[in-house]
């Protein structure tokens, strides 16, 4: 089996993970008001956004206001439409309610799209201790939380510190690796002048799954070491053109490249 399928298995699996978890078991909730609540809430959690859904949170919340789930689904629509107050708000409720359910998310979205990086550092940091050696996966699968803290300290140009954190993280037994793992350690060894090392994981990012950044990292190594790079340039720009890039649906990929900076390499 080629490996990409296997990694492609992995994501599968982490997005039926993600809905079974949005749903709560209703029969482990105490009090009938709370128990009706979470009904609610189960009921309505695939229809977010929609004003009926909104609603129903509300009156989820008047029913039990200790719910934590209905404080952050109802969060959810508010980030999405670029409301970061009113998401604060409701997200630090749940937080504060049932942080071992929600600092993961909170977190996540503070490094997705906040940028606030010192943050979510703090809120997985404060997770670590409910889930010791397992934060979890950020809410589209694409990372591991671990990987998200290393790019927040990359980000913070922490660049030992961020390597560090990856480096012990990829020799952790039965870890999965994640479709740009590789890619943002090579990105971080770069960005520290260590090209060998660089190199050596864009070249595993390459057997993973490779994509036009990826390619245009390795040829920025050829280039630095005056070795012949415009093929490498030529199949970025190909790969680019043909949508093999980092993707995601409401915001862009840390270390993202564009087809500008492939054409001007």
């Amino acid at each position: 089996m080629e490996k990409f399928p296997k990694y492609f298995l992995s994501f599968l699996i982490l997005v039926i993970y993600a809905n079974v978890q949005a749903q709560v078991n209703c029969y482990a909730i105490e009090g009938e008001r709370c128990k009706k609540a979470c009904e609610i809430y189960n009921s309505n959690s695939d229809s977010q956004g929609s004003r009926e859904s909104q609603e129903s949170f509300d009156k989820a919340i008047d029913l039990c206001p200790n719910f934590s789930h209905a404080y952050m689904e109802k969060a959810v629509p508010y980030l999405k439409r670029g409301d970061f107050i009113t998401w604060k708000k409701l997200i630090d409720k749940a937080v504060e309610l049932s942080p071992n359910n929600h600092l993961d998310y909170r977190g996540w979205c503070k490094f997705q799209f906040l940028r606030d990086y010192e943050g979510a550092i703090q809120d997985f940091d404060l997770l670590e201790k409910y889930r010791p050696g397992n934060i979890g996966y950020s809410v589209n699968g694409d990372y591991n939380l671990y990987v998200a803290k290393a790019i927040c300290y990359s980000a913070l140009n922490q660049k030992e510190k961020a390597i560090q954190v990856l480096e012990n993280l990829f020799k952790t037994k039965d870890y999965h690796f994640g479709l740009y793992d590789y890619y943002q350690l090579g990105v971080t060894y770069f960005e520290s002048g260590k090209y060998d090392k660089a190199l050596e994981n864009f070249e595993k990012q390459s057997k993973v799954y490779d994509f036009a950044e990826n390619i245009y990292f390795r040829s920025k190594v050829s280039k630095i070491r005056n070795k012949d790079y415009l093929d490498l340039k030529s199949l970025a720009l190909k790969s680019y053109d043909e949508g093999k890039t980092m993707k995601d649906a409401y915001t862009h990929h840390f270390n993202k490249i564009y087809r500008k900076q492939i054409a001007e390499l």
